[in-house]
């Protein structure tokens, strides 16, 4: 696989930065993660399939254009932000020319900002997608009046979900994803790039899911995995090979739950009408977690040297 991942990067690289530009919406810089985030999507709508190639390319070449470092760009870190905006637009409106026209605006604007981030050294995950998202959303709500998409009124069909789907649902709602089939393939395809990510997001989506069902939130869209994306990308985020990490997990999986549960249910008028919080409770649970982590790292890295000497 090595071979082939080298093969594509150096006969293809457009098409290996925008693969991993889709892998990076979880964290994964991974071909094949991206190849089977694409095709869950596409089993879902091939108007979103279509979005997200089309917003994780625009937001590729954008760095290209403005000269942005040529390691991240190949790393995919101009990818996800604008691929989360392609899919979000194309999910929340029906297909017409002026949402293709903001995709590629957003998609544009939300590489801008993850360059301005990125060179202040700020780790902001996925917060460009959610300002760029937020500001077109509005837009859209204030000054069109293009319906919603066909998959965004759908009631997906939840007769056929079990325990292992309802968590792998998580994953699917990552990507705006309904389908127990896109679920799947995404927990696959971070599975192939890390085995142990995969996992531990399994076990958020899971515990995200046992909190919401506690407190009493609609068993519905806890199967449908609304309750647990934002938990999964917490998972993978703090995900580790040593105890202490699963430590990172569960904390940040339980902050995220709670705000994410507040957001939902406090009916801001300004949050719906940019179309939801999104993955907002994500970023700021990861935000609060990520200087524990920051020290528990320095920590350990003292503790090795000591050992050395």
């Amino acid at each position: 696989m090595k071979k082939l991942d080298k093969i594509i990067e150096h006969k293809f690289p457009i098409v290996a930065e925008v693969l991993k530009g889709i892998g990076q919406i979880m964290l994964q810089e991974n071909i094949y993660t991206g190849l089977f985030f694409t095709i869950g999507i596409f089993f879902g709508s091939i108007s979103m399939g279509i979005a997200v190639l089309l917003a994780t390319l625009v937001g590729t070449l954008t760095a290209k254009v403005l000269k942005y470092d040529q390691k991240e760009i190949s790393m995919g870190l101009y990818g996800f932000s604008p691929a989360l905006v392609g899919v979000a637009l194309s999910f929340l409106f029906k297909s017409e020319i002026i949402v293709w026209v903001l995709i590629i605006v957003g998609a544009a604007a939300a590489a801008m900002t993850q360059h301005f981030f990125i060179k202040k050294n700020i780790p902001v995950f996925t917060f460009p997608f959610i300002l760029v998202t937020w500001i077109l959303v509005t837009v859209l709500h204030h000054f069109s009046s293009i319906p919603p998409s066909e998959s965004f009124i759908s009631v997906p069909d939840l007769s056929n979900i079990d325990n292992f789907t309802s968590e792998t649902n998580g994953f699917g709602e990552v990507i705006f994803q309904g389908s127990i089939w896109a679920g799947l393939l995404f927990f696959i395809g971070v599975y192939i790039s890390s085995p142990v990510a995969a996992l531990y997001g399994l076990m958020g989506s899971a515990l995200s899911a046992a909190i919401s069902f506690h407190v009493h939130e609609p068993i519905n869209q806890i199967s449908m995995g609304l309750f647990s994306f934002n938990a999964v990308l917490c998972a993978i985020t703090f995900a580790g090979d040593k105890k202490r990490d699963g430590i990172l997990v569960f904390l940040s999986v339980v902050i995220c739950v709670i705000i994410n549960i507040v957001l939902v249910n406090s009916n801001f008028t300004i949050l719906q009408t940019a179309g939801g919080p999104f993955t907002l409770p994500f970023v700021l649970a990861a935000c609060l977690v990520l200087p524990l982590k920051i020290r528990k790292d320095a920590i350990s890295s003292k503790i090795q040297s000591i050992i050395r000497l």
